[in-house]
């Protein structure tokens, strides 16, 4: 079938997610491999975002897919209630990659539910009911993972579950404190102190906050920010829960987004590059003191594909493929290649208000004013509302380029797997691309 005639069969059998189904213009995929994908015509593009965020070792890597089809060809489905292999040799892994004591795993098929859980687990074993969460925050589109977020796109499916109380961000760039940097006293973590007082620490079950915050602008937070929130929880006895659904497995330079700060969190969350995306999986694991508490009392949570044998023998073999192939270090190096070469599409181009890059998880900030910080499409634009940002995403197929953008945003989080030629490839791209939006500065 034709790339037309892929569109249009789609069109009219399947629900476009987050989006008006009249305006919706996607691209089309039939294969791809390693760092690129191609459409029904031929076309080929760089993978400049690694789909979602999630294909972090790259496309068609070969051990993750003969890993799925020895598992089939073994067993293609066991219930929850079986023991096997797979499932408690990633398990095993996970325990000794993730940071601190956590220690015993409840798998999911992705990352929101790995987030419902996460609060039913907090909630269980502290017997408390609030939870903590950021504006700026994504952590998935069930309700009680929706709830959590602050992202906007909460908005129209309210009410969602009680119980969620939100705070503001170390969102350094625009700080919604009024501070700079020269006159910052940290006041976004005295305020999440603060907001802990008012609702009662004998209330709040956890503070839970993204490693590093993702789709909701990637902010980066301040070097001293992660460790202060693990001193104002255990000051409190509250539970610190890091969503990791992003910011893991190798993505900013480190095996979890947390890993930069050597904090150890009570849980932790995670999907999109425990399979790299190969086949749905997401997991919450949490410490030995939480997993020793449901020894002699009921776990009420179970899902009919948790710890699937195909979806964990696809994690054992992507953990291995980040070890062999060493992607996690290489994630680091080019990382600090891709940071030196986005700061010079800032100092070239009057749109580039700020950058922000860990490992390969960045981002530009695009605006109309370098000195006002006015953005190039106000916050939660709706399509009309876009501007020049409208012509980011057909500017950037054309030139054969995929990457995310949202609102004054244009993420790039390509594969770990990535090389330099293929990256200074992506950052040449955005150079023609950020003439666009140039036009768009006073």
């Amino acid at each position: 079938m034709t790339n037309e005639e892929l569109i249009a069969l789609n069109r009219e059998y399947v629900f476009f997610t987050w989006a008006t189904q009249s305006q919706v213009h996607p691209l089309v995929a039939v294969r791809s491999e390693g760092v690129y994908f191609w459409d029904a015509d031929g076309n080929r593009y760089l993978d400049f975002s690694s789909q979602l965020m999630n294909v972090n070792i790259g496309h068609g890597n070969q051990k993750v897919i003969q890993a799925v089809h020895e598992q089939m060809q073994k067993m293609v489905f066991a219930y929850p209630g079986v023991a096997t292999e797979p499932r408690a040799r990633l398990a095993q892994l996970l325990a000794e990659i993730t940071p601190g004591d956590l220690s015993k795993t409840l798998f999911t098929l992705g990352g929101a539910e790995a987030n419902e859980n996460a609060i039913k687990f907090a909630r269980l074993y502290t017997g408390r009911q609030k939870i903590i969460t950021r504006y700026r925050s994504y952590h998935g589109a069930t309700a009680g993972a929706m709830a959590l977020s602050g992202d906007p796109r909460r908005l129209p499916v309210e009410p969602l579950i009680p119980g969620v109380i939100h705070v503001m961000d170390p969102y350094c760039y625009r700080c919604p404190f009024g501070q700079t940097p020269e006159t910052c006293h940290r006041e976004c973590i005295s305020h999440v102190e603060q907001v802990i007082l008012f609702e009662g620490p004998e209330n709040v079950a956890a503070v839970m906050m993204e490693g590093v915050t993702g789709t909701s602008g990637l902010i980066i937070p301040p070097d001293d920010y992660w460790p202060r929130m693990r001193e104002i929880c255990d000051k409190y006895d509250i539970l610190l829960i890091d969503d990791e659904v992003m910011s893991g497995f190798g993505r900013t330079g480190e095996w979890f987004g947390i890993d930069n700060w050597g904090v150890a969190p009570d849980i932790m969350t995670m999907a999109k590059g425990i399979t790299s995306g190969y086949v749905p999986l997401g997991a919450v694991i949490v410490s030995r003191a939480i997993a020793d508490y449901f020894e002699d009392r009921p776990l009420p949570m179970g899902l009919t594909y948790s710890g699937h044998p195909v979806s964990t023998a696809a994690g054992v073999a992507t953990i291995e493929v980040y070890k062999e192939e060493h992607l996690v270090e290489n994630a680091k190096a080019m990382g600090a290649i891709l940071k030196e070469g986005l700061e010079e599409l800032k100092e070239k181009h009057p749109s580039v208000g700020d950058v922000r890059s860990i490992g390969l998880f960045a981002v530009l900030e695009l605006v109309r004013d370098k000195e006002t910080k006015e953005p190039l499409a106000p916050w939660n634009a709706k399509p009309h509302e876009l501007g020049v940002m409208a012509e980011v995403q057909p500017a950037l197929r054309e030139r054969g380029m995929y990457t995310f953008s949202k609102w004054n945003l244009i993420f790039v989080v390509p594969p770990l797997s990535i090389n330099e030629s293929e990256l200074q490839e992506g950052l040449d791209i955005l150079d023609e691309v950020l003439t666009i939006t140039d036009s768009g500065t006073k």
